[in-house]
């Protein structure tokens, strides 16, 4: 049994809090918001998991020093764009080694970093992994067998976290890629962003395959250019991730694209959503490090121009179809 705190009280916080209360921890949430605090502990439910119940001895608190002094573990679950603040306001009570596991995805605009190292930055007396993969917090919460990897800086630290949250109904891996697991997370959101404009022009299953798969590709390029390895992209937590966030309708980015697709702009669709897409916060990121790192990323830019320069959805996808002839695979030599 491990002390672990949850720093965020969102509905992926809420779901992993409950899978980690069931799996026998004593459990302590944390949100920023007051209200929530007492709407959580009034209900005893999160709005966006109903019939889900949260546990009376399930402590929920808005005293964050409470929650990280001690801690086994901590869960960090807050949205990306609140990441960085939020280290550094954990940073004065974490004790040298205690253990920081990131469970959101996204890519910081102004830095280009990735969460993990975000938070490196902001408490470097912490020892920093990430959690990550198909994974809706919807269908952890009710228990449906899900599967993700986690990465870590070395072994021990890896299977500790892999042993506090593996269960029957949860099943982790360890990697040592860190790096791979966070842009394969945080990229996929962008490319679910499109397959959910597809949907809203009214477009069909070749369409979305053809996102996957072309998006999985841009996703790989870039990723291997960073210095991540190919493995992981074909693992959980990238084509894994980009799957289920590109075909679900819990997925929010999915959501977004769609309410976009149908002629809604982009600050429309996401009033409309109620949540974070993170697809929208990394776009930019995502556009930025292609060009930095000189690879080709047609569908991210595209996503780009559709929400940031006012391009109708419908012109980004023929300009995508009607680009030059290509080789899908140009390092397989042709036999003479």
């Amino acid at each position: 049994m491990a002390d672990i705190s949850i720093i965020g009280s969102g509905t992926w916080g809420m779901a992993l809090s409950l899978l980690l209360y069931h799996n026998g921890h004593r459990v302590k949430v944390w949100s920023a918001l007051p209200d929530e605090v007492e709407m959580l502990k009034k209900n005893r439910e999160h709005k966006n998991l109903p019939g889900v119940p949260i546990p009376e001895d399930m402590e929920i608190t808005g005293d964050l020093k409470s929650c990280v002094t001690g801690a086994d573990l901590m869960v960090l679950s807050v949205p990306s764009v609140f990441t960085r603040s939020t280290a550094a306001k954990m940073r004065p009570y974490v004790s040298e080694g205690q253990i920081i596991v990131n469970v959101a995805k996204g890519i910081e605009e102004k830095t280009l970093m990735i969460l993990s190292d975000q938070i490196k930055e902001e408490i470097p007396q912490a020892n920093v992994a990430v959690l990550s993969g198909p994974s809706h917090a919807e269908e952890v919460g009710r228990r449906i067998p899900t599967t993700c990897v986690v990465g870590a800086g070395d072994q021990a630290t890896a299977e500790y976290i892999q042993s506090c949250f593996m269960c029957p109904v949860f099943r982790v891996y360890t990697s040592p890629d860190m790096l791979g697991i966070e842009l394969g997370g945080s990229l996929k959101n962008v490319i679910a962003l499109a397959a959910g404009v597809a949907d809203g022009l009214g477009y069909g299953d070749n369409t979305k395959a053809a996102l996957i798969t072309r998006g999985m590709a841009e996703i790989t390029r870039l990723a291997l250019k960073m210095g991540a390895h190919v493995e992981t992209m074909y693992g959980l937590s990238g084509i894994g991730d980009l799957i289920v966030t590109c075909a679900s309708m819990h997925s929010r980015n999915r959501r977004a694209g769609i309410l976009i697709g149908q002629g809604k702009t982009m600050k429309e669709a996401m009033d409309e959503v109620q949540m974070v897409v993170e697809g929208v916060y990394s776009a930019k990121a995502a556009a930025a490090l292609a060009d930095k790192y000189g690879v080709e990323m047609p569908i991210t830019k595209e996503v780009n121009r559709v929400l940031f320069e006012g391009k109708k959805a419908a012109e980004a996808v023929e300009d995508l179809m009607l680009r030059d002839k290509g080789i899908e695979h140009p390092n397989i030599p042709w036999k003479k």
